[in-house]
């Protein structure tokens, strides 16, 4: 296992630079996986004009970062890549060209049903495409399984399920991802426009990263990649053209740091029951005091009715008014 010294000087570091200059400095055949979020090319305001270019313009510049950022990936290597639907076929197209094609993720964002476009459907998902470079790619399936909810296990309690491997460990997520989007009041949310959430990037890195391997992202944004690396046991290595955004990723990982430093909170320990205590102790349990019942109440004594207005009626003379 790699150490502390062991490690290159570029490993857990973000370069405030851009990532086609700053590729040089990355080894060729030493990033376990490539995961990254490109600008999409649809006007959003990153500081910058990566995200304000022609189509031509965008998919040659996406060409160019593709072919700097391959070679840096191990013979096993994969890559996810975020892409917005108006430009994923073109993108998918190149990378197929080099790699193979193992999914298309499709990220539902569970975007509310309210306001959108009267002239087209609304758009409520992102598209991710997993792509390796050989057939004998790392994927650790089991790290990544969802468990079966207590109402499944329960249908499949006949003999025949028992002891099956498959009910015990969960079931392969599938390719639509329900994730909530980070809204304002989010926890994770930091200030940037197009934050991903830690769920989802911290799945890909399970499932595509060895635990101690690295992970490489060109466009880190607000730092999701590096924070999701260093909780989940992997290294990163990334890329930031944004000096605002360097900021927040470097104070995100310093959070964390400092979280992941801090002692765990003690458990409150439950207090056992007194039976269960003296036998812990030895001790004989004080009997139970017996407890009084209380006296009967004596019923009071039946109260005569008086009788009917008829019934005294017929024995009052008829001058007397009753």
């Amino acid at each position: 296992m790699t150490t502390m010294a062991d490690q290159p000087d570029w490993v857990n570091r973000v370069y405030c630079e851009d990532a086609l200059a700053g590729l040089a400095r990355i080894p060729d055949g030493s990033v376990d996986l490539i995961l990254t979020d490109p600008p999409y090319n649809l006007g959003k305001d990153y500081g910058n004009a990566s995200d304000q270019q022609s189509v031509a313009d965008y998919l040659r510049w996406t060409e160019q970062w593709i072919d700097a950022a391959l070679p840096k990936l191990k013979a096993n290597g994969s890559l996810y890549i975020f892409l917005t639907w108006r430009y994923s076929p073109e993108i998918f197209v190149m990378l197929k060209q080099r790699m193979a094609m193992m999914n298309e993720i499709i990220w539902d964002r569970r975007v509310p049903s309210m306001g959108g476009s009267v002239r087209s459907f609304s758009s409520v998902h992102d598209t991710i495409g997993f792509f390796v470079k050989r057939k004998d790619y790392y994927f650790d399936l089991d790290a990544v399984r969802i468990a079966y909810d207590a109402a499944t296990k329960k249908a499949r309690s006949r003999s025949i399920f028992i002891g099956a491997k498959w009910l015990e460990v969960g079931y392969n997520p599938k390719d639509l991802w329900s994730v909530s989007r980070l809204h304002k009041e989010h926890p994770e949310r930091a200030d940037h426009p197009t934050q991903k959430p830690l769920e989802i990037i911290e799945r890909m890195l399970k499932a595509s990263c060895p635990p101690g391997g690295v992970v490489l992202d060109l466009f880190m944004g607000s730092g999701t990649t590096a924070l999701a690396a260093k909780r989940c046991g992997r290294d990163f290595v990334g890329f930031e053209l944004n000096p605002d955004y360097c900021a927040i990723i470097e104070q995100r990982l310093a959070a964390l740091a400092q979280e992941l430093a801090a002692p765990a909170a003690p458990q409150p320990e439950k207090k056992a029951p007194a039976k269960r205590r003296a036998a812990a102790t030895g001790a004989a349990a004080k009997p139970a005091k017996a407890v009084k019942k209380p006296a009967a109440v004596k019923k009071p004594a039946a109260v005569k009715k008086a009788p009917s207005r008829k019934a005294r009626s017929a024995s009052v003379p008829e001058d007397v008014v009753v």
